[in-house]
């Protein structure tokens, strides 16, 4: 599971991290370091040695969290974190899960079932983001879950072929049988029709899943909203950019604009009230 934090991050979130004060980035910056460990070792450790790394993670999350000292910097990292944002335990354990279940369960026969995995993979990290600005309160959670998982099957749009590569698909089945789509046409380096539209049908959904996130930002204000409109203008360049290519998400890396990406996100802030 390639997180769309780390994604966000490299691509459109830098922006938003150079204006927040030093203490919520230092309080991101722990988050996303805990979420890019634990992917890493959900994607890229020894298949033999994964769940046996991620039970590791699970046992140190238990010290941190019974007032002991971690053994692993990534979770160690989060101590100050927790307790200044007093975020409670299980986002990080969900994250954990979601790389768990990647090591058994690697194709999705329902979008409602990908919407399940993101629960695991996406959604724990909206929580922890608003935990961090003292904004999680249970509706604003709620909505975060629509943006969160938006985003996380965008992800899964532009990262077809190399998820396929390793030996995942988060594509649902059904929508691929629909479309005559084989999974074979995954590995391509062309994207055929049956495949982009596929694609299309994700996309258009993430679209609407994120302008659903509207009150969220909304019922935000100061560095939270800023925080929060730039993932969901993040989003939205993303799906501007899959639509310019015609989701050829084989032949062509997927890249939003910076400057469009900026632009939605001072629109955001500035209309989505």
């Amino acid at each position: 599971m390639h997180n769309f934090i780390s994604k966000a991050k490299r691509e459109n979130f830098p922006v938003a991290l150079r204006v927040l004060p030093r203490a919520y980035r230092r309080h991101l910056l722990a988050v996303y370091g805990f979420a890019r460990f634990v992917d890493d070792l959900g994607d890229e450790a020894a298949p033999d040695d994964r769940l046996r790394l991620l039970g590791d993670v699970e046992s140190d999350l238990a010290r941190l969290y019974a007032g002991s000292s971690p053994r692993l910097p990534p979770v160690r990292a989060l101590a100050r974190t927790v307790e200044t944002c007093s975020i409670p335990a299980e986002p990080f354990h969900r994250l954990v899960e979601a790389n768990r279940l990647d090591q058994t369960v690697t194709r999705y026969d329902t979008f409602d079932d990908l919407l399940g995995y993101c629960e695991l993979s996406a959604n724990p990290v909206g929580h922890l983001v608003l935990h961090v600005f003292g904004a999680a309160a249970p509706r604003r959670l709620t909505l975060s879950d629509r943006v969160c998982s938006a985003l996380q099957i965008i992800e899964h749009c532009q990262d077809v072929g190399e998820d396929y590569a390793r030996g995942r698909v988060y594509l649902p089945g059904q929508e691929l049988r629909r479309f005559g789509c084989a999974e074979t046409d995954l590995a391509g380096e062309t994207t055929p029709e049956a495949l982009r539209r596929v694609v299309a049908l994700q996309t258009g959904r993430a679209a609407r899943m994120l302008k659903d996130g509207r009150p969220l930002v909304a019922s935000l204000s100061g560095y939270a909203r800023l925080a929060v409109a730039g993932y969901v203008a993040g989003g939205l360049g993303t799906v501007a950019a899959l639509e310019r290519s015609a989701h050829d998400v084989l032949g062509t890396a997927i890249r939003p604009r910076r400057s469009r990406s900026l632009a939605t996100w001072l629109r955001i802030l500035a209309t989505w009230r």
